[in-house]
């Protein structure tokens, strides 16, 4: 993928780079298996949406 420069995507690089490291050991695979997870539950908590019913918005 790429931007509309033509260049990469540095995101999509990144997860890519890691995604391509290959565990040393076994406490090295759990590192990166949470790592992974943390980037998940941080996407989720960005892309978390859902309205507080407790505690509306004000506009």
């Amino acid at each position: 993928m790429s931007d509309a420069n033509g260049m990469a995507d540095k995101n999509l690089s990144n997860v890519v780079e890691q995604l391509n490291q290959n565990p040393v050991n076994s406490h090295h695979q759990q590192q990166l298996r949470q790592d992974k997870n943390d980037r998940r539950h941080q996407a989720a908590l960005n892309h978390d949406h859902t309205p507080d019913l407790h505690h509306p918005k004000s506009t």
